[in-house]
């Protein structure tokens, strides 16, 4: 496709560029802060990194989905359904401070990113394995948001 790497450029430049803005708009502050955290929680210096490796991958496979569409348009159903529950989880359990409706929102994200990996690893294999290390982080956030609701 002529317009390939500009769309994968555009996907992958959105994503960050919305990840960037949910998380400043949503600073965890002294709320998060007061919270007692499990004994495995990260240092908070880790999650912008990790977040930023992962919002790379994101927008690639967003752009790979996105250019196969018509072929396969349940992946990038599913890739639309699990960004936009990303985004929405930042607003609900750091501005809303809100855990429990954030636990359902993240548990409802970890299943549409294996949905997004089941409907991609026979047809786009570098999309699925994209999405594994985000499957991993995820299921580790969905652990720790669930930690938090039981120590506070």
């Amino acid at each position: 496709m002529k317009n390939s790497k500009a769309i994968h450029a555009l996907f992958i430049i959105g994503v960050l560029a919305a990840g960037l803005l949910a998380g400043f708009l949503n600073m965890p502050g002294e709320w998060y802060a007061s919270l007692a955290k499990p004994p495995f929680n990260p240092p908070d210096w880790l999650f912008g990194p990790v977040w930023t490796v992962l919002y790379v991958f994101i927008g690639w496979a967003g752009a790979r989905s996105f250019l196969r569409r018509e072929e396969y348009p349940r992946a990038f159903g599913l890739w639309v359904v699990q960004f936009v529950l990303n985004i929405a989880w930042m607003p609900v359990f750091f501005g809303l401070q809100m855990m429990v409706p954030a636990l359902i929102i993240i548990l409802v994200l970890l299943l549409a990113i294996l949905a997004f990996i089941g409907a991609t690893r026979h047809t786009d294999r570098l999309s699925a394995a994209l999405f594994a290390p985000y499957a991993l982080w995820v299921a580790f956030a969905t652990l720790l948001n669930a930690a938090l609701i039981y120590l506070n």
